[in-house]
């Protein structure tokens, strides 16, 4: 892959651009580097813990995402979940966020967009909801994406961003965008996946290292 890094770049009174003459260099930074994929069946929780299981989340990469697939709930109206461990044995970091969604009904005859209070948190211990209300209907699911950014710094606080899309309890499409930061200098060293209620009866979740 080439990426340009000279030429004439123009702007018109339309604020469109022309660009001409470019040069190439090659794009090293970047790239996804995949480090360990969990598939749930029936579990409680699924759980990456830095050094167990070929799981990395140091400071080999400042940047770490979480891809989820088809994540199906056993309990109809649970809600998708992580949390953050900052040192001790419990995913207690304690944090404060941001959330709202989209949404549109099947039939057509409801669309929404808003501010979510009830998955918003404030300097809080509990996990933080990235998608609300799934369904447990066979054929429905939720899949979307988690960056945490920085997560071995001893220094800044630890941000991460989510959206993820689901087909919801009430036949919704529906999307939420979640973030936040865990308010800790201590390094956080494993995320746990959850749903508020009953197990995770199906879906996979992969980790990937951002270089």
């Amino acid at each position: 892959m080439t990426l340009p890094t000279s030429g004439l770049i123009t702007i018109n009174d339309r604020g469109a651009r022309a660009a001409t003459t470019f040069g190439s260099v090659s794009a090293d930074g970047g790239n996804m580097v995949f480090i360990k994929k969990l598939t749930a069946s029936s579990s409680g929780t699924l759980d990456f813990v830095n050094g167990t299981s070929d799981v990395v989340l140091d400071s080999t990469y400042k940047e770490y995402m979480f891809t989820f697939s088809s994540m199906h709930p056993a309990t109809d109206g649970a809600h998708f979940q992580v949390g953050f461990r900052d040192g001790s044995t419990d995913y207690d970091a304690t944090k404060t966020s941001s959330f709202w969604r989209g949404q549109h009904e099947e039939s057509g005859s409801t669309s929404k967009i808003g501010y979510d209070t009830d998955f918003h948190l404030t300097q809080s211990t509990s996990f933080q909801t990235i998608i609300g209300s799934e369904s447990a209907d066979n054929d429905q699911a939720s899949s979307g994406y988690l960056h945490l950014f920085d997560p071995a710094s001893t220094t800044f606080v630890k941000h991460y961003i989510a959206v993820v899309s689901n087909s919801n309890l009430n036949d919704y499409a529906r999307v939420g965008y979640t973030a936040g930061y865990c308010n800790v200098t201590a390094a956080i060293d494993a995320v746990q996946f959850k749903m508020s209620s009953g197990d995770i009866d199906a879906g996979t979740i992969s980790l990937y290292g951002i270089l």
